[in-house]
């Protein structure tokens, strides 16, 4: 283990922890010495679900993965955070979509096989914000928002603390699943990475060129500044004979962070993190048919793509971020106040589409029949503010010691959607019987979607956690939050933990949580198109509270409740070996899902409001079932030590069961439970994630030679169809799956290194199913590996 990261385990574990370093750059620390109460404020290193200055992972009440991304940034074969945590921490499971519009353009990622919005992220400690998507297709994370993992650079990232459990009670709305904490670098010296990748189909490439430079300053500050810049190629796995483009989204991000700190006076330090990412993507849509076709005229024109076209649908996505605190001791109380800023917004630009109303309206008035090729969609926009002021005293004289935080939340949040130009949207002829209205592919959002709304909500919490002997340690901790638009909540949680003897521990938590309805869920009002069963339809998903939606009898959304349990141990039989088990599970009451689609043949209360609005289906966000999320954690690792070389050893496990245990129908929708949430939203929801994941490492080096070989598992999962096993269809049952990824590195000097490898090597893809009943329309969905097969890449380090 080098000094550099012996000394961030000391300052992260205390001076008598004992660290193993695994693959994947997970963790694990023995503590042999109870902490104590600090002298000066610490750095802000600290492990998420405690407060208590000096935890250590397998020494805190609750599942802790601690991931340093050293390694995987010098030497990973992921370009991505999100796909780099993919394979480190057992419960994480982020899958790129494709054929899912907006999802297409961001990875969403969940813990524990809940979803996207139900995990809290965090970036130094303080909570990060959302993105403005909200997910209305793809296999996994339907009607959540969440957040970009990938608009932060791997290479400024120290570590990540990944908190298995659910801690509403402590870091307020959106953890019921558990916590994420990016922890960036500001440590001195600077670094670079190139890299190149792509699939063995030859398509899909990769570009990245990452440096990062941290600064000690002349009064013991640090300045870390990281730039990077990624330039992903498209790919496509469609049949010779598919028109359309089924792969990886065209990405190029440029990306921005700065981090560090300064001292100001006494035990005073000033911090700061601002970061921003640019990115341009483009994904493709579903194919329209040329002449010949039905889509003629509704859907093209034969003067402009006689053969057919594909719409591509583009987003110029901008992510800011920003936090300044100030820490300081005050007497003995450890004090933090800090102000966070964070926006993400998406604009979306139609190319390579047609409006079919204005082209046929072109065509009637003797015209050739065409209209423009690209159009300005529209977007949205999320913007967070988030003021913080904490404070933690270690009392060393209550029982064997006991550290007491307290503090206080407020945060402002706002919405926004703007309307797109008229022709992405417009229905020129007026008439409703030539061309489909609005840009193919995407129309566009009108100006009645447009939405500016603002909620704001304050908290305020305390947690206890007491070291009731030298075996047994407690912790409690209570929240109460109050929102504007829906009211008050009060959570709490209870942990706990017992040092069988220095090799055991033996852990267990309850809690009580909750998940704020976010204002994407709220206020998102479009109309879209999809293809069901290959066939277009026009869909309109009708804001909460808005007059399609009252007039269905769909209730003011509120907060999603949930109760936690976790039943663990940590066996750490030598200095060599670790080992985590943890059993859970999470109640959520009152979810809010995406419903199914309501239209006139299942629901006749809707036909002269679809008719009035020229859509044929209309579906809502609603608080609708009551689930059930059980699952086990299992992590174990081994260093040895082989002659001259080490043999790293790693497992990491999760197997996951969500079930939809009870479905909450508002008064006028009784008797249409099964249109509520069909049989295919209700498996999005119970099988939109792996039923087990499992990866076992093996990371063998010797002089200048290093090698890493995974083994990947994915369980099973089952999807829905469009026609239902009702309507005489099987659902989609996708078998488990196995492949590996494998690396070679040199180190031409202790500064330089140059690793070669591969990624699913074995070329594993998803169980075939039939294209017109997947929810993208191909041989199979994005899930599990991915579609896209085995992929390659080379990447050089350099430290100077």
């Amino acid at each position: 283990m080098s000094v550099l990261r012996t000394a961030i385990l000391r300052g992260l574990y205390g001076a008598a922890a004992a660290a193993v370093v695994m693959p994947h750059g997970v963790v694990s620390a023995q503590t042999s010495a109870e902490a104590k109460p600090a002298t000066t404020v610490v750095e802000s290193l600290n492990i998420v679900g405690s407060r208590r200055l000096n935890a250590s992972s397998t020494d805190t009440a609750v599942p802790v993965d601690v991931i340093p991304l050293t390694k995987v940034a010098e030497q990973g074969g992921q370009f991505d955070l999100g796909q780099a945590l993919q394979f480190a921490s057992p419960s994480f499971n982020s899958t790129r979509q494709t054929g899912a519009d907006g999802a297409d353009l961001i990875d969403s990622a969940a813990l524990r096989g809940l979803g996207s919005d139900q995990t809290l992220v965090l970036v130094n400690g303080k909570r990060r914000h959302t993105v403005a998507l909200v997910n209305l297709f793809g296999a996994r994370n339907r009607g959540n928002t969440g957040t970009d993992m990938n608009a932060i650079p791997t290479l400024a990232v120290e570590t990540v603390n990944v908190l298995r459990d659910g801690a509403a009670a402590q870091y307020g709305s959106d953890a019921i699943a558990g916590v994420i904490d990016i922890v960036l670098k500001k440590r001195p010296g600077c670094e670079g990475v190139m890299g190149y990748g792509q699939y063995s189909a030859g398509d899909g490439k990769n570009y990245l060129a990452s440096a990062y430079c941290g600064f000690a300053t002349a009064n013991g500050g640090n300045i870390a500044l990281t730039g990077e810049f990624l330039d992903r190629g498209r790919s496509n796995r469609a049949e010779a004979d598919n028109p359309r483009i089924i792969g990886d989204t065209q990405v190029k991000n440029s990306t921005l962070y700065l981090n560090g700190d300064m001292p100001t006076s006494g035990t005073g330090k000033l911090y700061f993190t601002a970061g921003g990412q640019k990115r341009d993507a483009s994904s493709a849509a579903f194919a329209r048919g040329g002449i010949g076709s039905d889509d003629i005229p509704s859907r093209n024109s034969a003067a402009m793509y006689p053969a057919g076209f594909v719409p591509f649908i583009n987003g110029d996505i901008d992510d800011t971020y920003a936090t300044v605190g100030h820490r300081m001791q005050l007497g003995d109380w450890n004090t933090d106040v800090s102000q966070t800023y964070g926006r993400n917004a998406m604009r979306y630009n139609i190319s390579n589409t047609i409006n079919a109303s204005i082209a046929n309206k072109d065509l009637l008035a003797g015209g050739p029949g065409k209209s423009a090729t690209q159009f300005d969609a529209g977007g949205f926009s999320f913007t967070q503010l988030t003021t913080n002021i904490d404070a933690s005293r270690f009392y060393p004289g209550v029982a064997k010691g006991m550290n007491v935080a307290i503090g206080a939340e407020y945060r402002r949040e706002n919405y926004k959607i703007g309307a797109g130009e008229p022709g992405s949207y417009i229905d020129a002829d007026g008439l409703g019987n030539g061309g489909n209205a609005g840009s193919q592919g995407f129309p566009g959002f009108q100006p009645g979607d447009r939405t500016d709304k603002n909620r704001s909500s304050v908290a305020g919490y305390v947690d206890i956690e007491t070291d009731i002997t030298p075996m047994v340690k407690l912790q409690t901790a209570l929240r109460g939050e109050r929102f504007s638009d829906f009211g008050s909540t009060l959570t709490g949680k209870l942990a706990g933990s017992f040092k069988v003897n220095n090799q055991m521990l033996l852990r267990g938590s309850a809690s009580s949580g909750f998940r704020a309805p976010s204002l994407q869920q709220v206020y998102f009002s479009s109309t879209f198109t999809d293809f069901i069963s290959g066939k277009p339809v026009d869909v309109l998903l009708a804001p909460n509270g808005g007059v399609v939606a009252n007039a269905v009898g769909i209730p003011k959304l509120k907060q999603e409740k949930s109760n936690s349990f976790t039943l663990g141990a940590t066996f750490n039989p030598s200095k060599a070996t670790a080992i985590t088990a943890d059993f859970y599970n999470i109640d959520i009451k009152d979810r809010i899902v995406l419903s199914g689609r309501f239209d006139n043949e299942n629901f006749a209360g809707i036909s002269s409001i679809l008719d009035s609005l020229g859509v044929g289906q209309a579906q809502f966000f609603v608080n609708s079932v009551k689930t059930q999320t059980q699952g086990f954690d299992l992590t174990a690792s081994n260093k040895a030590s082989l002659g001259g070389a080490t043999l790293n050893t790693f497992l990491a496990l999760n197997i996951s069961k969500t079930r939809v245990k009870n479905i909450n129908t508002p008064g006028s929708l009784a008797g249409y439970e099964d249109v509520l949430l069909s049989e295919r939203e209700r498996l999005f929801i119970e099988q939109g994630g792996p039923s087990r994941k499992a990866t076992l490492g093996f990371e063998y080096a010797t002089g200048k030679w290093s090698s890493e070989l995974k083994v990947i598992h994915f369980g099973s999962q089952t999807l829905g169809t469009f026609s239902g096993t009702a309507g005489g269809v099987p659902n989609a049952v996708y078998k488990p799956k196995t492949s590996a990824d494998i690396s070679l590195t040199y180190a031409f000097d202790p500064k330089t290194k140059l690793t070669i490898g591969g990624n699913n090597i074995f070329n594993v893809k998803p169980t075939k199913q039939d294209a017109n009943e997947t929810d993208n329309g191909f041989i199979y969905d994005s899930v599990q590996f991915g579609l896209n097969g085995a992929s390659y890449f080379l990447r050089l380090w350099k430290k100077f």
